[in-house]
């Protein structure tokens, strides 16, 4: 009799270990390749299993998986956030996924040459963004940043930035501020011997200029030397997108009447720089105006093709303005500085 029932416990030891390994090692049942979920900060591994199971992404007895979640629990704690799982998943590999912290990264991309008003419009249209922007005025943000006073145009690095759901929009606006800061100093630091442009935020304005004037990327560097040879000589830079920047409601028409107007951005009126950037420059343009071409060109205009004919005096100047521009202008709004 004994050795009888030492034979059935050791078939029901054996059967039980056959059925906890099956349940442990069963594929999940989800329906399709991969599914996203996310785990509330806070929940339990009791309530994190009960709705696994609920949800029917596990499909092994509800006792048996918190058991198993308890006997691993020196594998550490779940992680709050939205995880994907995959359909070749199981109990084992599932539990060992939620704890480790391995989130979804999303990513948001702000190009070059775009107003903080387009950052603010983008964030906005991003659904698993947790919305704070909208009730901030741009100078609560700049406080929240620790930069009282500070105009947001131009502080924040035009990149593409991972996030994870629910991540905060000022948050990422944070880590795009840290890096052009980041950007700016190495930029500045590593700057051309004898550079005319004498602060940080001197260069960020003009490379919002010069961010907003090319057409081609080739061309950075002569485009960043013809406002420097102005500045050098005195002369307005006579830039239209300054003109634009400083139009309230710009409707796309830019008039005579707008250049002459005076604002603090329209540097047709104002000498030297705008007192902020007109949008976020990248890279390339912080180093154009920093490390610009030795040219003599004062002048520049759009050929209309994207590309530009650059001139070192007025009279050649005014001949291509004649040859490439009807009526002096046009459409892209890309400067033709005059005398």
């Amino acid at each position: 009799m004994k050795r009888a029932l030492g034979a059935l416990a050791v078939l029901v030891l054996l059967f039980s270990g056959l059925l906890s390994w099956h349940w442990t090692h069963r594929n999940l049942n989800l329906g399709s390749p991969e599914i996203s979920y996310q785990v509330p900060a806070g929940r339990s591994l009791t309530g994190l299993i009960n709705d696994l199971h609920e949800q029917r992404i596990i499909n092994v007895p509800v006792m048996f998986a918190r058991l198993y979640a308890r006997l691993s629990h020196q594998q550490g704690s779940v992680k709050a956030g939205e995880y994907a799982i995959t359909e070749n998943m199981n109990l084992i590999t599932l539990l060992a996924h939620l704890r480790s912290g391995e989130v979804i990264q999303r990513s948001i991309t702000f190009p070059e040459g775009w107003r903080f008003s387009e950052w603010r419009t983008h964030l906005q249209n991003q659904p698993l963004i947790t919305q704070t922007l909208p009730t901030m005025t741009d100078a609560e943000l700049m406080d929240w940043l620790g930069l009282p006073g500070q105009a947001t145009e131009g502080q924040f690095f035009p990149d593409t930035y991972q996030y994870t759901r629910n991540e905060s929009d000022v948050e990422i606006l944070r880590r795009a501020q840290q890096r052009m800061q980041a950007v700016l100093a190495d930029v500045w630091q590593n700057r051309s011997p004898g550079a005319l442009l004498k602060t940080p935020y001197e260069a960020l304005i003009l490379a919002s200029i010069v961010e907003k004037e090319t057409g081609l990327h080739t061309e950075r560097g002569a485009i960043a030397s013809v406002f420097l040879n102005r500045l050098q000589r005195g002369m307005k830079l006579q830039t239209d997108p300054t003109v634009i920047y400083g139009v309230e409601n710009f409707d796309g028409n830019l008039t005579r009447t707008h250049l002459r107007t005076r604002t603090p951005f329209n540097t047709y009126v104002i000498q030297g720089l705008p007192p902020t950037p007109i949008c976020n420059p990248g890279l390339a343009s912080l180093r154009a105006v920093l490390h610009p071409e030795v040219t003599d060109y004062l002048y520049f205009v759009a050929r209309g093709d994207g590309s530009s004919y650059f001139s070192e005096t007025l009279a050649e100047h005014n001949a291509a303005v004649l040859r490439y521009q009807k009526d002096g202008r046009v459409e892209d709004y890309r400067s033709a500085p005059g005398p």
